[in-house]
């Protein structure tokens, strides 16, 4: 991308949008176009029209999303469908229509089925049933890669998908019921080691695994595909390290240095059992993640504190 080109960040006021904007002003990138969702409803395809007929990026990075954990998916399960398809739609076809260079759409590790061997590989998407609790974003997000799969084709776009695995970091979600596993963790013991509560209730059995990104990183991985990924193909972006929620609870409560005990509620959902990416494909590429799971966990509660006090001073 020309450091003078007009980069468009959908939803940069998330996790993964802020960390991409933060990446791009980093590397010397200047032209960002960016519209909060009280001034540009996404959903709305004439005014995604509009924006678009406007300001005329060059490049978009489609990061935006209704997103959130186990509990808001399957209780919200037509929004999360209605609402991803609406937003990736319509910046999808407009970015078509005013000729974009470069599409990046994001999704997400839930794409692939539930009982998929492991590691994930990008070849296993659509061949098993998914998720059920995350079903509809699931398939809103599967409509996306054949989306740009199928502009590509058509059209000859040059759109590109990529697929994180679960992410943390800087600006997270640490709503109490709407938030996934690891900030929801961070809440959890911090409130516990503030009330000096003996014990902290932790969905499900502990045994799940799951892997876990920086968003930092990537940004970083976005920027890199961005400047070196041309094909029709979806990209796996991981570590390709797992753990068990267990292990990752221990480690989060060391790093908050909570002395209390863990509370397994097992009548609580897992989900999948097991959800650890195929990175070799982006490794063979030349890119690999930087930040190791303990150095981002300290990275992100160090953030979640300051908002705490933000919060109190306001």
């Amino acid at each position: 991308m020309e450091k003078n080109a007009k980069i468009y960040i959908a939803g940069h006021r998330g996790m993964v949008g802020s960390a991409i904007y933060r990446k791009l002003q980093n590397e010397g990138f200047q032209n960002i176009v960016t519209r909060t969702s009280q001034a540009l409803d996404l959903r709305n395809q004439q005014l995604v029209a509009d924006f678009f007929e406007q300001e005329k990026p060059d490049y978009v990075f489609l990061a935006a999303a209704k997103v959130g954990g186990i509990v808001a998916n399957n209780t919200y399960r037509a929004d999360f469908l209605y609402e991803n398809l609406a937003i990736q739609n319509n910046i999808i076809h407009q970015s078509y229509l005013k000729g974009v260079k470069k599409l990046m759409f994001l999704g997400s590790s839930c794409i692939y089925p539930k009982l998929a061997p492991q590691p994930l590989k990008e070849e296993y998407l659509l061949t098993g049933l998914l998720e059920e609790t995350n079903e509809p974003y699931a398939i809103a997000k599967i409509a996306g890669i054949k989306m740009c799969e199928a502009y590509r084709s058509q059209y000859g776009c040059n759109f590109i998908s990529v697929m994180p695995t679960n992410l943390y970091g800087y600006n997270d979600n640490y709503h109490p019921e709407n938030s996934h596993v690891l900030p929801a963790l961070i809440r959890k013991f911090d409130e516990a080691k503030r009330n000096n509560a003996k014990e902290v209730e932790i969905w499900g059995s502990g045994t799940p695994m799951r892997e876990f990104l920086f968003a930092d990183d990537l940004a970083d991985a976005c920027l890199f595909l961005m400047e070196h990924y041309n094909e029709a193909e979806l990209v796996n972006v991981g570590t390709g390290e797992d753990l068990t929620i267990k292990e990752l609870a221990l480690t989060i409560k060391n790093i908050i240095g909570y002395n209390g005990v863990l509370k397994f509620n097992t009548s609580k959902p897992d989900g999948t059992p097991r959800k650890l990416m195929d990175v070799s494909k982006l490794n063979s590429l030349g890119w690999k993640h930087t930040t190791d799971l303990a150095e981002g966990l300290a990275l992100a509660y160090a953030d979640y504190t300051e908002g705490i006090e933000l919060k109190k001073i306001a």
